[in-house]
């Protein structure tokens, strides 16, 4: 006898163990129930039609149901909500949306894949029209309505995560004016706070304006448009509205199972992608996953482990449990109009919530060598525990950001060290990137400072330096002139080792130059010279100037500035 499937829900977890089903059994029976009438799209492609960046709709439906039909054999019925699942007599209850129609069909093997829904906080005039939420195609439509039917000019996007800055681009690239509240003192909770100063300063630049450390306090309709009401006492007015503060997994159906929900309020699925219920799986948006590095359940919104979960899960299905997924650790990439933004692993945040320690440091360069033409800046966080072992990693810049957090991710995914960062073999051509890699130069500095060869301090240690302490500035004299850490007392490096009588060997010696090279030349001259307490400023001047500039909301041209990369990879910053 046949095996019979049912799925729940399409798109990029229900859709591709659908396919992956049928290629694996010619003969199973699969139904696909989808409530929409739309069964596999470019989720992840809604924003960039309503910034006009893909133009034609169609382009973003990857298979229609006549299409999965025709080609999978798959029963898909879309416009179909499943209301209720009964284990015991494994049966769905399914509630036909165009007819209003009750009827249960049987299983014997089960796929959850209901995905998550926007988070939509209990706050006045939050139903206003004008309000909206970007989930899915319908969601979609009404957004682009509104800027093209309604002519709206203007939006407030609430919440600063990867998906509303996505937004806040689009929304610009279609003519609005667009400023974005968030609860937080930071955009992009996934990346550490000075990574984020980069984004704002960025962001600032292209007059997207930002509201930080605010709350809503309400909605109120005003003629047509939407007032928005923050908890600081000011308020802002557009024509429309964007909710983009979250997901929250979508397990009605399963809790109406009995399934077990997790303490994150996703489903709780074991390797094989398995629930509580043996016949029954779970993938996507709605599930809690390992994440690898902290070794605690996380949810992972995204289309990619999605797609991996659900092809593991259909393989389990046909052939036993025989695959497993090993986690996720969250890689995630944004593109903001010509900056990308990209994070892997743990941020500082999370890594202190799970009382995980670690160590940290920040490193400037270029996307590839500075003598060939167009390089640009490129800046690398690394988050690393006290034996090596890399947790989290952060890229930000204006060009090879994407193939740097991928040799990143590979290296936290696999459990690696610094130390692999090292010795990760890249292809290398003036054009791509430089001899020594940023990536292999985020190792070498870690090392550094695992080996005790140097001792750093970061941007927030400065505010902290007593009058017991020396800060010095070891760029040039133009360089200072044009901008420095108060009370800093400049001895450019190639002067250093001519000038040691001006430097006290009784006190704690802050240093600290454009991104850290010179910096931590500077510091062994002196640790070599018998000083013992020599600390170099992670990132430098560039990462200080932001981060200060952010906290002042002004802006500072080191944001902007980069250092350049010789052909044998040694930087002059």
């Amino acid at each position: 006898m046949n095996m019979k499937i049912i799925i729940i829900g399409g798109v990029a977890g229900g859709a591709t163990a659908a396919a992956r089903l049928r290629r694996l059994d010619e003969e199973a029976e699969i139904i696909l129930f989808e409530r929409d009438e739309y069964v596999s799209y470019a989720n992840c492609g809604l924003p960039y039609h309503i910034g006009g960046t893909i133009g034609n709709r169609e382009d973003l439906f990857l298979q229609t149901p006549e299409g999965f039909r025709s080609r999978f054999r798959v029963d898909v019925r879309v416009k179909s909500e499943v209301i209720a699942i009964d284990p015991e007599e494994k049966t769905v209850t399914v509630k036909d949306l165009k007819t209003a129609a009750i009827y249960k069909e049987g299983y014997d093997k089960l796929i959850l894949s209901t995905g998550a829904q926007p988070v939509k906080p209990a706050i006045s005039g939050i139903k206003n029209e004008n309000i909206f939420s970007l989930r899915d195609v319908p969601d979609m439509d009404r957004i682009k309505s509104a800027i093209t039917g309604k002519k709206a000019a203007s939006a407030v996007i609430v919440g600063g995560g990867f998906i509303g800055l996505e937004m806040a681009e689009n929304l610009k690239e279609a003519g609005l004016s667009v400023s974005v509240v968030e609860q937080a003192d930071q955009v992009m909770g996934t990346v550490d706070y000075p990574m984020a100063a980069m984004v704002h300063h960025y962001l600032r630049s292209r007059k997207i304006d930002l509201f930080l450390n605010e709350n809503i306090i309400a909605f109120e309709s005003d003629n047509g448009r939407v007032k928005v009401h923050l908890a600081s006492q000011k308020s802002l007015t557009a024509d429309m509205v964007l909710l983009s503060i979250g997901v929250t997994p979508e397990n009605s159906l399963a809790k109406g199972a009995g399934l077990e929900i997790g303490r994150l309020g996703g489903i709780v699925v074991n390797d094989y992608m398995q629930t509580s219920d043996a016949d029954i799986y779970a993938v996507g948006d709605a599930v809690e996953v390992k994440n690898p590095v902290t070794g605690s359940p996380t949810l992972i919104p995204l289309a990619g482990p999605a797609n991996k979960q659900a092809r593991i899960a259909a393989d389990n299905i046909i052939t036993g449990n025989s695959r497993v997924y090993k986690g996720t650790i969250g890689t995630s990439v944004a593109k903001l109009f010509d900056m990308t933004v990209a994070s892997a692993g743990a941020s500082e945040r999370l890594l202190s919530r799970e009382g995980i320690k670690y160590m940290t440091s920040i490193s400037h360069a270029g996307s590839h060598a500075g003598y060939y033409p167009g390089a640009l800046p490129l800046s690398v966080k690394i988050n690393f525990a006290p034996d090596g072992k890399l947790l989290g990693a952060q890229v930000v810049g204006f060009g090879g950001v994407d193939k740097r957090i991928d040799l990143l991710a590979q290296v936290i995914r696999n459990g690696g060290t610094v130390y692999d960062l090292q010795e990760i073999e890249h292809a290398y051509a003036p054009p791509f990137s430089s001899a020594k890699d940023p990536v292999n130069m985020a190792g070498f500095i870690a090392e550094n400072i695992l080996a005790g060869r140097v001792k750093i301090v970061h941007w927030n240690d400065m505010d902290k330096v007593g009058a017991d302490t020396m800060i010095l500035d070891v760029r040039t004299k133009e360089e200072f002139d044009s901008g420095h850490i108060d009370k800093a007392v400049n001895i450019p490096l190639d002067e250093l080792r001519g000038r040691l009588s001006e430097v006290p060997a009784g006190k704690p010696i802050y240093i600290y130059c454009a991104v850290g090279l010179r910096g931590y030349i500077a510091s062994r001259i002196l640790s070599q010279h018998g000083y013992t307490a020599v600390y170099n400023l992670s990132g430098g001047y560039k990462t200080y100037s932001c981060v200060l500039h952010d906290q002042r909301n002004s802006t500072g041209r080191e944001c902007d500035s980069f250092p350049v990369i010789r052909d044998d990879g040694e930087t002059r910053g």
